[in-house]
Formats: C-alpha cells, sequence, structure tokens
C-alpha cells in the first residue's frame, strides 16, 4: 500500500470526538498548518504515521497555547 501525498483526497474516515474537542482541534491546526483544505486530516495523519513509527514520521508540531488549551466542558 503506498502513501498518498497530503495533495490528494483521501477516503473519508469518521472520527467520534466530542464537539468541545473537534471544534477548538480546527482552531488550533489553522495556527500551525493555515493553507490546505482540511488542517485536522493532515494533523491526523502526521501524528497515526509517527504512531505506527513509520520511517522518517515526526510528531506533528503543536501550536502555542491559545482558547483551545483551556476545556470547555469540566
Amino acid at each position: 500500500m503506498t502513501e498518498q501525498p497530503d495533495t490528494e483526497y483521501d477516503t473519508p474516515r469518521r472520527v467520534r470526538m466530542p464537539d468541545d474537542e473537534w471544534e477548538p482541534f480546527l482552531a488550533a491546526t489553522k495556527v500551525t498548518h493555515p493553507e490546505g483544505r482540511s488542517p485536522r486530516g493532515k494533523v491526523l495523519r502526521e501524528f497515526v504515521r509517527w504512531y505506527m513509527r513509520r520511517p522518517g514520521a515526526k510528531l506533528p508540531e503543536r501550536p502555542p497555547a491559545g482558547p483551545w488549551s483551556t476545556p470547555t466542558k469540566a
């Protein structure tokens, strides 16, 4: 199986995540990846490649602290 470049569209996947994490995650990813259609998808792909220990994979860059850093639910 070959990896597709980030410029191509991937098969849509479903990820279960609370809205109070998913929406702020978008804001946080736009800080480090302002270009492109889906910065969340880019960050998730980077994390998955790192998690599986793929050659050359690195943890995604994290944004500085921002409004997304404080949980909205207790």
